[in-house]
């Protein structure tokens, strides 16, 4: 007999909360997969050169992505509070402006980008090949924006649609275009950072534009519909906002992982930059753990604190964190034995490279931990409305903190501490967190009912 379908009012006990955000932490792990996939053939298929090139201009795009993530958490927040408080006309129609703003937005930003690449290529220090390399890779990317922008959107008004499975297949639709993809223009017919490019721009329009129409037909079962809907500027701002914790968690890691690989290039070169390149592409899956998780639960709390019922925010509070803190001990200590075996899928082929990573990516492990509580605090106080403490704590994790990490670690303890630099800053963040978390009790109620 099927499971009854979970829906936003429900009291959650402890498994239905993961039944409920399971599919989110799914879609965060397979976006992670299909863009390991993407790392995977460049690497083996057309070299080191070539994938150090791809991660130096990654952040351009992926920081310019990240106002999808913006206008979907911030966005989203206040359609589940709409949801909550029992109007769900008004919530279509604050749904389909967020909706529309992407897109525009999608559209400048994609032609800004493409103006900018050069020169930001230029100012990262690719030169010659790697330099050629990036601008090929990066331009189509750029192009890829408006979808790319819808596609991380979406990741949030699924689950606030009551419909977190199908945002899941959505994402599995898309990272099974990428890879197939990938092996056959990269792998198969040597199309090398183009072929990889235009896959991972294909797998954004199955992920970023065939959800539209699901949300387009009326007919549909979910929560949420795209209508006819007018400009509010003042909820557009308030939106932009509420999820600039999300924007500043995105930019911030656009800019430090440009940081990073600056550092990198003066320290180790070119192979340093290769190193840094497996790691995000692995942290990534633990990453994409904690941000599934706060991603899926954080319209609970929307909802549920819209319908003025302090009683299951608390118990939603309460929960997170025993669970965060069973996830964040198993996963570090799983990461150790996995990391040499990662590594070697991507620079098995060069056995200094290999020694370098493997050694690096203990020490960066060691930031999972921590992580999860930081990463789950912005997202919380997003979803009760408060975007400027969520963007405060987002804000010192990624970025302040980060950047003085990298900096002046490595003056003390050379090229480990570069490794150890996102340690660090997770610590200090997570002193923050908890002073957030007992000061913001009294205005919204969550520690005690």
């Amino acid at each position: 007999m099927p499971k009854h379908p979970i829906q936003l009012s429900d009291h959650f006990t402890c498994s239905r909360l993961i039944r409920f955000v399971l599919p989110c932490i799914g879609t965060m792990l397979f976006t992670s997969i299909y863009g390991i996939v993407d790392g995977l053939c460049v690497s083996n298929f057309v070299g080191k050169t070539a994938f150090a090139a791809v991660n130096l201009i990654m952040p351009l795009p992926m920081l310019i992505g990240s106002i999808g993530f913006m206008l979907g958490t911030g966005g989203s927040a206040i359609v589940g509070i709409t949801l909550g408080e029992g109007d769900g006309k008004k919530a279509d129609e604050l749904f389909s402006l967020f909706l529309s703003s992407a897109l525009a937005a999608g559209i400048v930003f994609s032609a800004v980008g493409l103006v900018i690449i050069e020169p930001v290529a230029e100012l990262l220090g690719a030169k010659g090949e790697m330099l050629d390399y990036a601008l090929r890779y990066g331009r189509i990317l750029l192009v890829s924006l408006p979808t790319f922008i819808l596609q991380n959107m979406f990741q949030s008004f699924f689950v606030t649609a009551e419909k977190p499975h199908l945002g899941f297949a959505f994402t599995v639709g898309a990272g099974c275009t990428n890879m197939v993809l990938d092996v056959v223009l990269v792998g198969v017919l040597r199309w090398g950072v183009e072929g990889a490019a235009v896959a991972t721009f294909l797998s954004q329009i199955v992920g970023g534009l065939l959800p539209v129409f699901y949300f387009l037909d009326r007919n549909n079962t979910s929560r949420l519909h795209l209508s006819r809907t007018k400009f509010h500027g003042r909820v557009l701002r308030n939106a932009c906002i509420n999820g600039s914790s999300e924007l500043m968690t995105n930019l911030s890691m656009s800019l430090v992982n440009i940081l990073y690989n600056y550092q990198l290039l003066r320290f180790a070169g070119e192979d340093g930059v290769a190193a840094y390149g497996v790691i995000m592409y692995a942290a990534f899956l633990f990453v994409a753990v904690f941000v599934g998780y706060a991603v899926g639960s954080a319209p609970i709390v929307s909802y549920n604190y819209g319908a003025r019922n302090h009683r299951e925010v608390h118990n939603l509070y309460s929960m997170s964190f025993r669970l965060i803190g069973v996830v964040a001990v198993v996963m570090t200590i799983g990461s150790m034995f996995l990391i040499p075996h990662v590594a070697r899928i991507f620079v098995g082929y060069d056995a200094g490279l290999l020694a370098l990573t493997t050694h690096a990516f203990r020490l960066y492990a060691l930031s999972f931990l921590i992580m999860g509580f930081n990463v789950y605090a912005s997202s919380f106080f997003t979803a009760l409305g408060d975007g400027v403490t969520s963007a405060l704590i987002s804000f010192l994790r990624t970025l302040l903190f980060q950047v003085a990490a990298v900096f002046a670690l490595p003056a003390l303890m050379g090229m480990d501490g570069i490794w150890l630099a996102v340690t660090a800053a997770e610590l200090a963040a997570l002193g923050v967190s908890v002073y957030m978390f007992v000061t913001k009790d009294q205005k919204f109620q969550y520690r005690h009912v």
